[in-house]
């Protein structure tokens, strides 16, 4: 197998977010963007040790997963959407599919309540929040507004032309269609990001579910003399264009125009960014409705981009979180945590079953938003720090009886992860946008003595490979034999259903831990669930001290306990 040579296979796995993966030669090459069950075409890019990678060259046969036309005229082009082409019970499968494995796969021969996926009540216009990008369709191609190509950094497929991007309604297709004829028909440039020269950049765009109000945002750099354009007379002209929109009756699903505002930016990375936001029209914000709460959405807080998902997402979050319906709405006098809390709407969500609510988000914005929407609902128990998690958490005297963790898609800074363990709360919900993350860090919580007890993944993005994933976490047993959620707890009434001896444990352990354990260690833990044990095992003599079974060795112990199904 050399770089360069091509070859033909079927893909026979798949691991997130997009690699499937065949194998040539016994060697395993990993594929980017083939489907299971797919025979393609393809060309060996990279070559390692036992492993190479391969680039996509022709699908010559389609996998059973491909079952419907794509909906979307961009499918294969825009590098959003990947799964146009599976109908939506087979995108929920293979979601699925790829999460339990991640974390099967971090957390080897654990026992937890997996509860499957739950779908999006809505698969079609969803989105709440897009970013269009201004570019070139191709190198020195006319103005383009909208995603990037598949593969590309450069070139911007218009999704908003002929039937449009199926993510977003009519409504959206005409603004931004609107923008694009508008900067187009002026001859405005766009900023090209290498060279750092131009004007128009982003154009962002928020609607909400509850009131249908559109809040949009341009973003361009401060480049406009530079090219000889009247800055404030072209963003009057360009505002009055799209308000003319809504009073000509030509948003006709429901949209309304709340607020537009400008944005600078001149920052070099491609990122949309604030140097300076101004209101041009309206409002800076839009308010959004979940679970019976009310939400102000400001242009650069994080809110999550499927409304009606989002309420799916958070009710089994709270369903985690409460055990009865009357424990629901009964405050607990349980303080709780909730970091990386954006605009504060898990916060919100536990303020009337707690004591205290403690949220900590690192975009001040976000924070004054959150702040103000307890305000507007009500609500008096709710605290919001702007911060890192890392060093904020530090500033908070309260110790927290229960944690929730919403961070962002690289999931949480080790030092942080550190700090929220030593709390040693009994539970911990763990809400994640990006499962690899989260399965990295299940493993580094598993090691430091919390179990999974039980996991499910929401759907908040239809056609696309990202899925949300919600577990619950226990402490597990501690030295002085307190407990948690944990599958085993002491007891007087436990009945031995079946029989292994010491031998056998041990060596199913090794057999599926690689660790050694002690006929002692097993004797210790038999003893610790009020098991029955011969008198004879050495147990310590007077003023001997006896090794305590590491945590670790436990959990492998009681795992052979069930798989001789002792428990």
């Amino acid at each position: 197998m050399k770089k360069g040579e091509v070859y033909e296979g079927y893909i026979e796995d798949f691991d997130f977010p997009n690699k499937g993966s065949l194998y040539i030669e016994d060697r395993k090459v990993t594929v980017k963007e083939a489907l299971p069950g797919q025979k393609i075409r393809f060309s060996i890019s990279k070559k390692k040790t036992g492993m190479a990678e391969g680039r996509l060259l022709e699908v010559l046969e389609r996998s059973e997963l491909e079952d419907i036309e794509p909906l979307c005229s961009y499918f294969g082009i825009c590098g959003g959407c990947a799964y146009q082409n599976l109908s939506y019970k087979n995108q929920l499968r293979f979601k699925e599919d790829m999460v339990k494995k991640l974390i099967d796969k971090a957390l080897p021969g654990h026992s937890y309540e997996w509860e499957g996926i739950i779908p999006s009540p809505v698969q079609n216009a969803y989105r709440n929040k897009m970013e269009f990008t201004f570019g070139d369709a191709y190198k020195d191609g006319p103005l383009a507004l909208g995603l990037h190509k598949k593969g590309s950094f450069h070139d911007i497929v218009s999704v908003c032309e002929k039937s449009g991007c199926v993510i977003i309604n009519s409504d959206w297709r005409k603004i931004v269609q609107f923008t694009l004829t508008f900067f187009s028909e002026r001859n405005v440039p766009y900023y090209h990001r290498m060279k750092h020269e131009g004007i128009l950049r982003n154009l962002v765009v928020r609607q909400s579910a509850a009131t249908g109000e559109f809040l949009i945002n341009l973003v361009t750099s401060t480049q406009w003399k530079e090219y000889g354009f009247d800055e404030k007379a072209m963003l009057n002209e360009y505002v009055n264009g799209l308000v003319s929109l809504e009073k000509n009756g030509e948003l006709t699903e429901g949209g309304s125009i709340a607020g537009i505002l400008y944005t600078e930016n001149d920052t070099l990375g491609d990122v949309v960014k604030s140097d300076r936001t101004t209101c041009l029209y309206g409002k800076d914000y839009i308010t959004e409705e979940v679970i019976g709460l009310k939400f102000k959405i400001s242009p650069f807080s994080f809110f999550q981009t499927n409304t009606k998902g989002c309420e799916v997402l958070y009710e089994k979050a709270r369903e985690y979180i409460y055990n009865t319906e009357s424990e629901m709405n009964n405050p607990s006098g349980k303080v709780v945590f909730d970091l990386y809390s954006g605009t504060g709407t898990i916060a919100q969500m536990m303020a009337p079953a707690s004591k205290r609510v403690i949220g900590i988000e690192i975009v001040e914005e976000a924070v004054e938003a959150a702040r103000e929407n307890a305000r507007l609902n009500g609500l008096t128990n709710c605290e919001f720090i702007a911060g890192d998690v890392l060093k904020a958490i530090d500033l908070v005297s309260d110790k927290p009886d229960l944690i929730i963790v919403d961070p962002p898609r690289d999931g949480i800074n080790p030092k942080a992860l550190d700090k929220i363990l030593d709390f040693g709360v009994k539970q911990i919900v763990y809400i994640s946008c990006k499962p690899t993350s989260l399965a990295r860090d299940l493993k580094i919580m598993n090691e430091k003595g919390y179990k999974l007890v039980k996991a499910c993944c929401v759907d908040q993005f239809p056609f696309t490979r990202n899925v949300e994933t919600v577990v619950l976490l226990g402490r597990k047993f501690t030295e002085d034999i307190e407990y948690g959620y944990v599958d085993y707890e002491p007891s007087d009434d436990i009945v031995i259903k079946g029989s292994a001896t010491y031998s056998e444990i041990k060596q199913w352990i090794m057999e599926n831990y690689g660790i050694k354990v002690s006929s002692l260690y097993v004797a210790q833990i038999k003893d610790k669930l009020g098991f029955e044990k011969r008198d004879n095992y050495n147990l310590g003599a007077d003023g001997h001290r006896v090794p305590v079974c590491p945590k670790e060795k436990e959990e492998a112990i009681i795992e052979a306990f069930k798989h001789f199904k002792m428990l």
